[in-house]
């Protein structure tokens, strides 16, 4: 099952790429899940994770797609992008955001089954494990991979990723949990969990990243960490 997005406020082209979304999805054998929206601030306030694809109309009235666009990219880098236009000016701004590409305005079929080609072509079942979560500031899709690690902060946990620090609203004991289900995370001390892809190098009692950053390794657990370490470098030699 797809979940695709519609976001336009002309009535008619929604339903019409609607219709044509449920034609290729009948020629292809696909299942399409659809959210449909009038407005860039209507898809924003309902953001799921599990979007695979969106179609976004470039100029809505009250936040247009553009705008949309870098609010969807700061909280979810991999959902597809395929923006809606009838202006072809607009087209090379929305590569900004790594749209999929642009369909102009009227779509006509042919040209959307070939860009859903190429689309799931390239895509489909190479979806990656993501984190799904909200807080105060919004909704975040963080890939695991793209996760540098999690640290205890007072009773909640702080997620750096993707040069961004956000907290999440459970207990280093649960998130670990989570994590560990991952191969690549481990924790070198009992208010840390890192993602080893992102280990430079050990520094005594100090794990030193790629980005600089150092988290501390706690002598209890050093021995397990480093024996984890060393079978993930072992691995990826």
């Amino acid at each position: 099952m797809f979940h695709i997005a519609i976001c336009d406020d002309e009535e008619v082209l929604i339903s019409e790429l609607k219709e044509n979304l449920i034609q290729y999805a009948a020629e292809t054998g696909k299942e399409f899940c659809f959210f449909l929206y009038r407005d860039g601030s209507e898809l924003l306030a309902d953001y799921r994770p599990d979007y695979d694809l969106i179609f976004m109309d470039i100029k809505m009235e009250k936040l247009n797609g553009l705008q949309t666009a870098e609010e969807i990219r700061k909280i979810d880098s991999t959902v597809g992008l395929v923006f809606l236009t009838s202006l072809k000016q607009y087209v090379w701004k929305g590569y900004e955001y790594n749209a999929v590409n642009y369909l102009l305005k009227p779509v006509r079929y042919g040209v959307l089954k070939m860009e859903l080609d190429r689309y799931f072509a390239r895509y489909q079942g190479k979806d990656e494990p993501f984190l799904g979560f909200q807080n105060d500031s919004g909704k975040y899709k963080v890939l695991y991979k793209n996760l540098r690690y999690a640290e205890t902060d007072k009773r909640n946990v702080m997620l750096h990723f993707e040069g961004q620090h956000q907290v999440l609203y459970k207990n280093i004991k649960e998130v670990s949990a989570l994590l560990l289900q991952q191969s690549q995370f481990a924790c070198p001390h009992r208010s840390f969990v890192v993602n080893m892809a992102y280990i430079k190098s050990t520094e005594g009692l100090e794990l030193v990243l790629t980005t600089g950053e150092r988290i501390p390794i706690s002598q209890p657990r050093r021995r397990e960490f480093m024996r984890k370490l060393t079978d993930y470098w072992g691995d990826m030699l």
